[in-house]
This record gives structure tokens, sequence and C-alpha cells, in this order.
């Protein structure tokens, strides 16, 4: 009888190591499957998630080199096998070590606390992130359905789902959804619904109403909020909440679909078109797909919302009779007397040749001011301009470590590299030619607020004061809480027009505003990226969502789209709010040209010091697949190496190799079977300055 047993265990081995899979440890006692440990990895102690008991050592192994567990955390439940499922889908499906997935997604200080230091935290456990002070918020009754939401809920309730509800921006998306979160938690006492949003900043407001709509009847900490923004310590005491079910729900960002709860029964996936939710480094996953793949693993309902649906998830909704998978539930009307705005196009060709504002939109913009009503300009890019110039010898602020040049911010008058975050003071004159007149070239957020307190200035409001202008983007919202403050303002009408980038232009519910412009949208129309076109009109219909959302004003809300191609079929379809259409003609045109969701792509990128280096270590590798991969190469189209659109970030070169196949089983058994090729590959001496590479499953960007 032996004195120990002997387990497998997950830990965070290095990125393409020759072995992906679990270590081997002994124990005095057993342990289940998803216990949390530490466990000596060379010379450092570790975490681990015991991924199984063992028989007997694998035979390569000598038992008597095992090194046993050092610690159990045993304060804190085992993970439960269908989580553990979850992670070793994503990793096999994402090409990734399976150990670096799941210890990269559990809380920083769940992976570092000794099972001491852990005991003494959940003794002293702060409350829940969402907990505190929702006493103090009056509570939000359901309220009354519209025929569209209600004949939503009713499927809901009825089918299983995977569901994709297309609603107008306004049409009540999120009351379904809460309505269909109250059902569970009130039929099930251990019930758990998961709400994804794509971007942090999206949080609070839904934060809030969650606290509103749960708390008064499942408790002050039955709403927590996961991401990665949260302190360690808050972090860890939501997960633990979830993770334990004390928490009834759980709002997070793209991280959160891995949330511990062991009471899942609804997904929602919020806004799921957004790229953002595809993870971008490391593991690159994608939660929406992952949230569909759990529903199904756990029997959970899971709901995915858009006004613009991701085509992929659209087509996928097409009649079952046709191979579609998910059930398309369409709410086409705002509730109420909303109604969606009016858009009108501007010709560019007709104004003024460096007019950054049409003058009907002046115009426009004073009649909302006169009727205290709001209005939305809406500029992609931030900054004061994108480039700075001379005049005389055409030096352009280029930045010394990217591909890219460096943006002028005139409130410190710096210049920044929005890629690798270089940053210096703005010359006195040319560092080339020392000719003193440097100008701006194109526009930026800033400068659009400039130029807009400029041409106001004379303009009053009603009450005889300034107009007020207030601008949110990444720059204006770094410091923590700036970005609520800054949306409160909105909400409580003290600004008159809002200048904002993508940041403000999905997702929230501002009931004064009447106008919203898009100022500069023609950059996208031609872009080299397949998705451009897509990623457009879903960016313009959820901005113009911010217009008419209420009664007293739907009458006269407006979008203003300035463009140099009025005539574009992406604002003919903007102009008729007719998603269906546009997405019909994008699906028409990707099915002619071969490309997703018709066949299925990966990326197999390589950084190093120079191009050629990170091509050469590209293109033997393709040689490699087809000496030693022939079998599988039938359905596989491979593509010769290039750079990257951002070809230099941070002094790293980058570079590509495009893989696709009209199969997704094909594709994948051969990216799996192309991994231990690589890490020969990248261990030879030719090589060895390869700083990294990786595989992309299912890119979003090429």
């Amino acid at each position: 009888m032996r004195s120990s047993c002997w387990l497998s265990v997950l830990v965070a081995l290095p990125a393409h190591s020759s072995h992906n899979g679990p270590l081997t440890y002994t124990s005095e006692c057993p342990l289940a499957p998803g216990s949390l440990v530490r466990v000596p990895l060379g010379s450092r102690d570790v975490p681990g998630i015991v991924w199984g008991p063992l028989a007997a050592p694998p035979d390569h192994i000598d038992p008597s080199t095992l090194r046993p567990v050092t610690a159990h955390l045993d304060s804190v439940p085992a993970l439960s096998p269908a989580w553990l499922r979850l992670v070793d889908f994503a990793a096999s499906y994402y090409q990734r070590s399976p150990g670096e997935l799941a210890l990269s997604v559990l809380p920083p200080s769940l992976r570092d606390l000794t099972p001491i230091q852990m005991g003494r935290r959940l003794r002293r456990a702060l409350p829940p992130s969402g907990a505190a002070g929702s006493d103090a918020l009056p509570s939000e009754p359901a309220r009354t359905l519209s025929p569209g939401q209600a004949a939503a809920l009713t499927a809901i309730r009825d089918g299983p789902g995977p569901f994709l509800v297309h609603g107008a921006t306004g049409s009540g998306k999120t009351e379904v959804y809460l309505q269909a979160a109250t059902d569970l938690l009130r039929t099930d006492p251990r019930a758990q619904v998961l709400f994804l949003v794509p971007e942090i900043n999206l949080t609070p407001q839904f934060q809030e109403r969650l606290v509103r709509r749960f708390a008064p009847e499942f408790g002050p900490q039955a709403v927590v909020t996961q991401h990665s923004a949260m302190t360690p310590a808050r972090r860890l005491a939501s997960w633990l909440a979830a993770h334990t079910g004390s928490a009834r729900v759980v709002l997070g960002t793209r991280l959160a679909v891995f949330a511990s709860m062991p009471g899942l029964r609804l997904v929602v996936v919020d806004e799921e078109h957004d790229p953002s939710y595809k993870q971008q480094e490391g593991a690159r996953y994608s939660a929406r797909d992952l949230a569909v793949y759990r529903g199904k693993l756990e029997g959970a309902t899971v709901i995915l919302g858009s006004a613009t649906p991701s085509l992929e998830s659209w087509y996928l909704s097409r009649p079952a009779s046709e191979g579609g998978r998910y059930l398309r539930l369409s709410m086409p009307e705002r509730i109420g007397a909303g109604a969606l705005p009016v858009v009108r196009r501007v010709d560019m060709n007709r104004q003024s040749r460096h007019a950054l504002l049409s003058a009907p939109l002046i115009e426009a913009l004073r009649e909302r001011i006169t009727r205290q009503e709001q209005s939305l300009l809406l500029l992609n890019r931030r900054g004061y301009a994108p480039v700075l110039h001379c005049t005389d010898c055409g030096w352009k602020s280029e930045c010394p470590h990217c591909s890219a040049y460096r943006v002028f911010h005139k409130h410190d008058r710096t210049l920044r590299c929005h890629h690798c975050g270089f940053t210096q003071p703005v010359p006195r004159a040319c560092p080339a030619c020392g000719n003193p007149d440097i100008r701006p070239l194109g526009r930026g957020t800033e400068r659009l607020e400039e130029m807009l307190a400029e041409t106001l200035s004379t303009t009053l409001r009603p009450d005889g004061t300034p107009v007020r202008i207030a601008r949110i983007d990444a720059d204006t919202t770094r410091h923590t809480g700036a970005l609520e403050s800054q949306l409160a303002a909105v909400h409580a009408g003290e600004v008159d027009i809002l200048v904002g980038t993508q940041m403000v232009a999905k997702g929230h519910d501002f009931r004064r505003m009447t106008l919203v412009a898009a100022i500069n949208p023609d950059g996208a129309l031609f872009s080299s990226d397949f998705r451009a076109p897509e990623r457009l009109f879903a960016l313009l219909m959820q901005a113009g969502g911010r217009a008419g959302r209420d009664a007293q004003h739907a009458g006269r809300s407006e979008m203003w789209v300035q463009t140099f191609h009025p005539s574009h079929p992406v604002f003919e379809a903007l102009k008729r709010h007719d998603y269906p259409a546009f997405a019909a003609s994008q699906l028409a045109q990707r099915a002619q040209a071969g490309l997703p969701p018709f066949l299925f792509q990966a990326l197999l990128r390589a950084d190093a010091a120079t191009q050629e280096q990170a091509q050469e270590f590209l293109n033997d590798a393709s040689s490699l697949a087809e000496e030693h991969l022939a079998a599988l190469l039938g359905a596989i189209t491979r593509y010769p190496a290039v750079p990257l659109l951002m070809q230099r970030v941070a002094n790293v070169e980058r570079a590509q190799l495009l893989v696709e196949s009209p199969s997704r089983p094909a594709l994948q058994r051969f990216v799996a079977a192309w991994q231990p090729l690589l890490q020969s590959l990248r261990a030879q001496p030719r090589h060895r300055r390869i700083q990294r590479w990786a595989v992309d499953i299912d890119p979003l960007a090429i």
C-alpha cells in the first residue's frame, strides 16, 4: 500500500513549451479535480490546478523523481468539472497550453496567495464589487413589454437556443434579458446568470441597472462584476462570490466568460458583434464563441444581442432548414413612442475644401442648442491631429519605434505614439531642416472640440450662458472615475455638445440626444480589411441609436453623415436602417470571394528584430508543413508570409502567414499537427532571433 497518490496538475508552462499538458506530482491524500494547489516547478513554487488523479505515473517518468504538492488551498472549493472542460476545449481549439489558459483567467490574488494568506483574506473578505451602496439605490420594477419584447421573451422561455436577438437600438433588448434572468433566478434558488459586455466603460451603468433590478429581491450581494481594471482585492472577492454561488448575477467583460459559476443557467452576450470580445494577446479566444460553447456544455440558455449582429452570427441564425444553428428573434421597433433618427448624408464635395464641419451641420447644432437638446459628434480619432508635418521639407512626426505617426496632442504639447506610447514634447522647429513652420495634418477629437468652441463662441443657450462642450475619449478618461463623472454630466443635461470616439457610440441611453453626426467615416470604406464595411456600418448604426431614445424628442432626431461618397452602399443601407439588406449584400460578396463565414482561417504570426527574420521563420514553417503534413494539406490553402499592416511596433517587426480551409475540423487537425513542427523550428539556431510566434484561430484582423 503506497503512502501517497499521484496527481496530474495544470501549471502555467512557458508559451509553446515542448510539453503543454499537465505535470505529475505526488500527494499524501487524494485531491479532487479542480482543487487549487501550489507545486514546485524548477526552483519556484507556483500555483496549479489538479487536473485529475493518476493510477500510476506515465511510463517515461521515474516515480522516485516526482515531487510532492507543496500546499492545498482547501479553503476554496474545487473548480467544477464543467469549468475544467471549458478550459480544456478553449486551450485545444485556440492552440494554447491548458495550464497557461487556466491560470491566466483566475484572479491574480488566487494564483499568488498561500493557503495561510488565503485564509486570512477570506476572514476579512471585502464585500463583492457591486454590493456596496446597493441599499441606497431605488429598485427598478420590471417594465411592461411591447409586443416585440413579449414575443422574444416567450421564445426564450420555450426554446433551448442559442438565440440571436436582433433588435433596433432602443428596442428594449436589455429588458428582455432582465426578465429572462428574473424568471430563472426565481425558479431555481441556485441559478446564476452571466452578462457579458464588450468594454469596461459599459459596466458602470449596466451594473447600476442590474443592482436596481436584482438587489432588492435577491440581496445586496446578488450582483458582482468581473473585469481586469478592478483592484486585486475586489476581483478576488467577486470571483469568490460567484464561485461559491452567493452571487446570483455576474457582469463582466470577455474575461468573465471563464467565471466560475456552479449554477450557471443563462448567458447574455450584449453587443455580440463587438470585436472587443476577441482576446488579442496570449490565448486569442473569442468570448462570444466560448459563451455559446459553455451554454451547450452546462445546459444554459445563451442569448446573443445586437442591433448589428456579426455576419458570422447572422449567418448562423439563418433558417434551420438551410443549416442555421441559432434562433433569430427580431425586434425592429423602438419601445414606446421612440423613433429611429432620420439619416441625412452631407456631400462634402460640395462644401468648402478644408471644412471639418459643413455649414448645414453647424446650423443644425445651433438649433439643438436653442431647443436645449443635446448633440453627439463622432470622430473616431483622438488627439489634436494625426500628424505634424513640415511645410518645407515634408518631415512628418513618424514614431522612431513603429510604422506609425505620433499624434499631436495640443493640451500638453506632446507628440505621442498610440501604439508603443513613445512621447516627446513638440519640437520648436522641424527636426530635419529647422523650419519653424510645422503644422498639424488631419483632425482629431481635441481639434474638433476646439473648432466647435470657436465656431459657436457667439451662440448662447436660452439662459444666456455659453454653449457647453465636452469631450470623451481615451485621453479624457484615463483617471479613475473620470468616465463615470463625464457620462453623469451628459445624462444630467449639463452638456450641449458631446465630442467623442466609439467609446460613446454604443450602450449609452442619452435621453436628451436628438442629433448625432459622423464627422469623417470614409476611411473605413476602402480599407484592405474585408471586415471594415461591417464594422463601419455597426459603428454608425450604434452611434445613430443614441438619438431619439426619448419619445419627447423622437420626432426630430437625426443622424448626419459627412462623406465624400454619399452614394456608397454602406450609407444607402444606413439611411434605411436596413441591416438585413446590408448583411445579405455583404454575405453574398463574401461567399463569392470565399471569405468567412464561408471558410475558416488561422494566422501564424512571428515577431523578430527584422522583417526578413520574421518572414523566413514563417516561410520555413510553411515548407515544413508541406514536407511532413502532406496528407493534411488537401483541404488547406496556405499563403506566403507578408508583413502586418502595422509592420513595426516598439522596434519589433511583425509578419503573418494565413492558412484557411472550408472545413473547420480540417483546419484544426492541420494546426494541431503543425504545432510540434513550429516548436522544433523555433529551436533551430537560425531562428533563435524570433522573439515570439503565435497561432491565431478565427482572426478578426488580417
